[in-house]
């Protein structure tokens, strides 16, 4: 469970450096973005950073957000669908919690 510290820090921006980039596609800068950006993001986009090797975005919320329980629960999820809801319904978690 998240600490209040936690949470808002999870939630902020991350800075300009540490920006995820999408291959062919928009940069985001924290998860509200990036649960936004992927029900739009076409197949070959997800698949390039979602595939049986790698889970890029599971590694940036685990590297440079810092939300371990987030980025297991992508690891586990290899369908975009199911990585939305999970990204939806942390945030959801966090910003209850970061009051």
């Amino acid at each position: 469970m998240a600490t209040k510290d936690e949470a808002k820090r999870y939630l902020c921006n991350t800075s300009p450096e540490q920006c995820f980039w999408v291959n062919n596609g928009p940069i985001l800068k924290n998860l509200e973005e990036l649960a936004d950006a992927l029900p739009d993001m076409n197949d070959e986009t997800f698949n390039h950073h979602v595939n049986s090797e790698k889970n890029d975005f599971s590694n940036w919320v685990k590297d440079i957000i810092g939300d371990n329980k987030l980025a297991n629960d992508l690891l586990s999820s290899r369908g975009r669908d199911s990585a939305v809801k999970k990204i939806r319904s942390r945030l959801n978690s966090l910003k209850k919690k970061a009051g």
